[in-house]
Order: structure tokens, then sequence, then C-alpha cells
């Protein structure tokens, strides 16, 4: 089978497959497919306000895909990405509050360090527990998810929270940090677009997130040592590349990339840390990434479409009687056929390419 066909022949059609399931449970619970579809084609993309919602979940979506790719090039499976983008939160509050920047721009990329080191930090320990304790990177990530939101918890309510204040979140960021809005930008060039929506400045770092690590991995040694332990762990150690040095490498990259998340949603959004500030997003970024081949690129139009499902699924809990655990539904199924079931449809496409051939 060519690559352009396992690229994106094999997604589209299991993503049709799972909209077409999803169709039938739409129509089972007494609703019209195509008026939901309707709905959440015009809830997310019919207009500038829908677009804004719509590219600020995908910017959590891209930093927390890059992150779980990063990893599974290096043969690594990393579910941590939700406590460790909760601990990159955690970096971008002390910064923020830390010092009182004068300008968003002085504050950003100190945020940013705060963010993916915090992020690096929380991926440290189970890399080194897998390279040199053998213990198992998807046991250590998961529980360390349970214990990012635990300590979360306990900071916030212990330390963080305002006196005299009944909620667990910080303090609000001085105003000189909060990020500028995609509407704001565009009002100040004269037009209107996106106003009251939280996509933000944010959107262009994970852009450029997106092209440093295709550069990372495709053209630097280091992405190619990844690549190299990530295929055979006995090739890479004959060739001279330490299995324990690019274990803890690429978990320490891809830890950061799911804090650098933390910019978005709590500096860019929230503009305080607050209790599961995360909302889901690290779990998502493996079905991003999974969806996306782990390609920067594909990782980019997977972030999109999760994200024109995280708002046109909101829009259609908000104007139809479709319970919105259904959305969850439509996004698991999403998941499933992309992820797990995913040679449900590339041994087919593989059997009639190769019917073709000898043909």
């Amino acid at each position: 089978m060519p690559p352009w066909a396992d690229a994106v022949l094999v997604p589209v059609i299991s993503l049709l497959l799972a909209f077409a399931i999803s169709a039938v449970v739409i129509l089972l619970i007494g609703e019209s497919p195509w008026a939901a579809l309707k709905v959440m084609v015009t809830g997310a993309l019919g207009s500038s306000y829908g677009w804004g919602f719509t590219l600020y979940y995908a910017t959590n979506f891209i930093f927390t895909g890059l992150a779980v790719s990063v990893a599974y090039h290096a043969g690594l499976f990393n579910i941590g990405g939700e406590g460790q983008a909760a601990m990159g939160g955690l970096g971008v509050a002390l910064v923020l509050l830390a010092v009182p920047w004068p300008h968003w721009a002085l504050a950003l990329p100190a945020a940013m360090v705060g963010a993916s080191a915090f992020g690096a930090l929380w991926a440290l320990i189970p890399a080194w527990l897998q390279a040199r304790r053998g213990s198992h990177i998807v046991i250590t990530t998961i529980m360390f998810n349970f214990i990012a939101a635990a300590l979360l918890n306990y900071v916030l309510v212990n330390i963080l929270r305002p006196v005299g204040s009944m909620d667990p979140a910080s303090a609000r960021f001085p105003q000189a940090a909060h990020l500028p809005k995609l509407g704001e930008i565009a009002a100040s060039l004269g037009f209107a677009w996106g106003k009251n929506t939280p996509a933000n400045v944010t959107l262009f770092i994970a852009l450029g997130a997106c092209v440093l690590v295709w550069l990372l991995i495709w053209r630097t040694r280091l992405g190619y040592e990844i690549r190299a332990f990530g295929r055979s762990e006995k090739a890479a150690l004959y060739a001279g590349i330490s299995p324990t040095r690019i274990t803890v490498v690429a978990m320490l990259i891809s830890g950061g990339l799911a804090g650098l998340m933390a910019i978005n949603n709590v500096m860019g959004e929230s503009e305080r840390l607050v209790l599961n500030a995360v909302e889901g997003a690290g779990f998502i970024g493996i079905a991003v990434a999974l969806m996306g081949r782990n390609h920067p690129f594909g990782i980019l139009l997977a972030a999109l479409l999760f994200g024109f499902l995280y708002q046109g699924g909101g829009e259609l809990a908000l104007w139809t009687t479709i319970p919105r655990e259904l959305i969850t539904v439509i996004q698991a199924l999403v998941i499933l056929f992309t992820g797990a079931l995913d040679n449900l449809v590339r041994m087919p496409l593989e059997r009639l390419w190769l019917n073709r051939g000898r043909g």
C-alpha cells in the first residue's frame, strides 16, 4: 500500500466509519443525524466565534499530541500528558505570580520556561524508573496523573489560594501578563473576528512547535537516535545509542511539550491556575497523535478535527436534546476506529492493493 494511502486514506475511512456508527446511535435516540451534523458544523466552523473556540481547543491538542508523538518515536507510550500539563500550569502560575511582569511579551518566554520545565520534571521520574529500574512507562505515567491532580489540589487549597477566598484557585495574574486574544489582534488590524473567544497567540507557538518537532525528529542526530531506539532497542544499542539517555531525553521533551499546553489554558484563557484546567486534553492527545500518524502535520490536522468535535459537541448539547454524553461517545468512536481498530481498515486496503499489483 502506498504511503499516501496509509497516511490519508486509512484515517479518513476510519473517521467515516466512526461518524456512520454515531449517526446510527443518534437515529436510535430519535434525532436526525443530518440536523446534528449541521448544528456541529455551524457551531464550530460557521462563524468566527465558533472558529475561535475550535482553534483554542486545537491548540491544546497540538501540544499534547506532539508530546505523545515524541515519546512514541522512542518506543515509549506516554499516558501522563494530563499530569504533565497540570504541572506545567503550576510552573506558569509560580512564574507569573512571583514577578510583577511589565509586559506580556516578557512574561510569555518566562512562563514557557516554567511550563516546560515543570512538565519535563514531572515526566523525568517515570522516565528514570523505566530506564534504570524497568518500571513500565504506561503504568507509572498513569499513576503520576493521579499524583499530579492530588498535589495540585493541595497546592491550590493550602498555598496558592488568596486569603479570604473559598475558590481553590490561584490569584489572577497581573493584567500586563495577559496574552492577547486573536480577536483583540484582529480588532487592532481593523476587522472583527473571534470576539469573546479564548483563542490567543499561543496558537502561533503551537504551530512553531510542530515545525520544531519535525526538525528534531527528522533532521537532527538526536531525532535519528530516538527513531532508531524506537524501532529496535537492540540495534540501537549495537550502534552505540544509550537506552537510558534516549529514554530520559525523549520523555523530558515529551513532558516539556505537554507542560507548554498550560500557556494556552492557564495563562491565555483562565488567566489564573484553577483545578482541572487540563480538562482531559492530555488523554485526547493520545488519540490526536495516533490519528496524525505521529507526524506533526498529521497531528495539526487531527487536533483541528478534535477541536471541531469539542466545540461542535458543545453546540450540539446546547441547541438539541442530544445528551452531552453522546458527544463523548462520538469522540470515543473516533478514538476507537483511528487507534485501536486501525487494522480493521488497513488490512482490507492492503489486500486490495496487493490484488491490484498482481493483476
